[in-house]
């Protein structure tokens, strides 16, 4: 009898070999080849999956994604109403949620650092400018999101601008991310979590 396979699951096998080659190669020398070599398929058997390398790198990009948003909703659900919060309470919580987006351990280095290439990737690749820039768009949005919570509960100091710490949070979530990735022994996990508190008890004036 022939083995059943879970099409889903074998799609999230290769998506997972797609990432092990990208932090290990780079994206530039990632491709269908070396993905199916990865993950212990012939070339053809990817094919059935993945039409072309460009689906297949659509696919392994949104799938990340679409994790990173299962993780940061099930945070917004722990936070609930911040103002029910005391208010180092309420910084903690804010720092937890945007750490997910800083490489802080490996599963989140990995979805960093390949991030990160296909950023750099899109600056001369159309077909990665889309999705870069939604992901530009979303961390934005996600700052947007807690300082607007934050000033809610009446946290945020009342001088600051939202629009602009929004940007200047974003900016530094990406220097962070950038920075970790590229110099792991000059910046560590713990060093980037405590400048994110640090900058978040700046903006609200904690000491």
């Amino acid at each position: 009898m022939p083995k059943l396979v879970d099409p889903e699951a074998r799609r999230r096998h290769v998506v997972d070999a797609l990432f092990r080659v990208v932090i290990r190669d780079g994206l530039q020398r990632t491709s269908l080849r070396a993905v199916a070599d990865e993950a212990g398929l012939n070339i053809g058997s990817l094919r059935h999956y993945f039409a072309s390398q460009q689906e297949l790198m659509d696919f392994a990009m949104q799938s990340m994604l679409d994790r990173l948003d299962h993780r940061l909703n099930r945070h917004l659900e722990r936070i609930g109403d911040l103002s029910s919060h005391r208010r180092s309470e309420q910084l903690r919580l804010a720092a937890d949620f945007l750490s997910e987006l800083l490489p802080l351990d490996e599963q989140r280095r990995q979805e960093v650092t390949v991030f990160l290439d296909f950023s750099a990737a899109a600056r001369t690749n159309p077909a990665f400018e889309a999705l870069s820039h939604r992901t530009a768009a979303d961390t934005r949005g996600l700052t947007r999101r807690v300082l607007t919570r934050l000033g809610e509960a009446g946290t945020l100091r009342a001088d600051r601008d939202p629009a602009i710490e929004a940007e200047r949070l974003a900016a530094l979530l990406d220097g962070l991310g950038l920075s970790a990735v590229l110099h792991p022994d000059l910046l560590s996990a713990q060093t980037c979590a405590a400048v994110l508190r640090v900058h978040l008890d700046e903006l609200c004036g904690a000491g």
